[in-house]
């Protein structure tokens, strides 16, 4: 393929020239697209065009952020001084966090521990770049968060996917791993586990935790555990990583419970050897967070009264969707325990979720992600709902869905 290449004439006019070759791509571009921000993006375009849409394709909460957090932007922003702050992010905004772990979890964190991240993207950017050289094989549950994937496969890293079924809880486990690193034929450099799971609603309770850590702290493996759905628990046990490991690499966000999506501000705990090597690399990537998102979100952590009454709200829509989507034909696949998302089976309809999503946009303007994009195996069959929507429209989702397959 020829690229159009400008060049200038007379100082006013630009022609093309068609002579010359397009400059080469890196094979890193050729990772996969995340279809829920795609199914979105079409969403809206079709919601712009003026059709009744309904997302339930991406983890957005229906909320906006706490009172407090906007006020306290407010605030920042009519005084305007807002600039660079340290590579990870404001001592104060570190000091409320550890506060926040002491207060949930009874336990004590250093806040020279705490690393303030762009968003939770950031922070798996970072752990990936820290922890593991191109090569390094780190496991990672299937069905999981399909970013984990491409993020790796982008860095170089051997991405070992470990089937999670009904047979293992849901979860990693030591013997899964063993048979998985024997398939891969090298052994594991990392350990990525979210709980509660994404699109799966798994909930890791503390005992299985300290048995994940164990291992890996026996291999020399790096764990990561993420937990930016924390505060969104329906059933089983809530536990953090730093309970049963204080070598754990720990990942959490503002923006699920504390509904703080489009503020781009997450945090990690690390282990106090790792904090300087972590630095360096945030100080060239990202500078640091942003200065007003960290501002609100210290506010944010004291709204749990408020934060509260909407998990209620999506307890309700959990409700709904565990008695409706079964009523319609599809089966839950997965616990639904934690987080907001309801992992089903469309095997009845389908057997390809892709087209299927694309066909309840276009025909009843209703969103929601394909299995593929969280199970590259078994997802052709599979569908993932978000119920981090208003109830209403929740009810309404569901009216369509059951006419449309009814």
């Amino acid at each position: 393929m020829k690229a159009k290449t400008i060049r200038q004439r007379g100082g006013h006019q630009q022609y093309p020239d068609e002579d010359l070759p397009l400059a080469q791509m890196s094979k890193r571009s050729a990772v996969d697209p995340f279809h829920a921000m795609d199914v979105l993006a079409e969403a809206t375009r079709r919601r712009d065009a003026g059709h009744p849409v309904i997302s339930m394709a991406v983890g957005q909460p229906a909320h906006p952020a706490p009172k407090a957090a906007l006020e306290a932007a407010r605030r920042a922003l009519e005084h305007g001084r807002l600039g660079y702050t340290d590579a990870l992010g404001t001592l104060s905004l570190k000091k409320a966090i550890a506060a926040h772990y002491q207060s949930r979890h009874r336990i004590a964190v250093d806040p020279q521990r705490i690393a303030v991240t762009t968003g939770s993207s950031a922070g798996f950017n970072l752990a990936f770049l820290a922890l593991f050289d191109p090569g390094d094989c780190v496991a990672i549950a299937r069905p999981g968060y399909p970013a984990y994937r491409n993020i790796m496969a982008t860095l170089g890293l051997t991405v070992v996917e470990v089937e999670a079924t009904a047979e293992t809880g849901f979860t990693l486990t030591p013997e899964s791993l063993e048979r998985a690193a024997a398939k891969a034929g090298k052994p594991l450099k990392g350990v990525l586990l979210a709980s509660p799971a994404n699109p799966t609603g798994t909930v890791t309770g503390k005992a299985r935790l300290k048995v994940l850590a164990d291992y890996c702290r026996a291999r020399s493996i790096a764990f990561i555990s993420d937990e930016i759905y924390h505060g969104l628990t329906f059933a089983g046990e809530e536990a953090t990583a730093l309970e049963v490991a204080d070598d754990a690499v720990v990942i959490n966000s503002f923006s699920k419970y504390y509904c703080m999506t489009g503020w781009r501000i997450g945090w990690m705990v690390l282990p106090e050897a790792q904090v300087r090597a972590f630095e360096r690399i945030a100080q060239s990537l990202y500078i640091s967070p942003p200065e007003l998102s960290q501002i609100a979100a210290e506010a944010a952590l004291g709204a749990q009264k408020e934060l509260d009454g909407y998990k209620r709200a999506y307890a309700a829509n959990r409700d709904l969707l565990l008695r409706r989507l079964p009523e319609v034909g599809l089966s839950i696949a997965s616990p639904m325990d934690g987080a907001f998302y309801a992992y089903v089976d469309v095997s009845r309809f389908t057997n390809d979720s892709m087209a299927f999503a694309r066909r309840m946009l276009s025909e009843i303007n209703v969103a929601a992600t394909p299995g593929f994009d969280f199970d590259p195996v078994e997802g052709h069959r599979t569908m993932r709902f978000s119920y981090a929507g208003a109830a209403a429209e929740m009810a309404e989702a569901m009216d369509r869905i059951a006419r449309w397959l009814g």
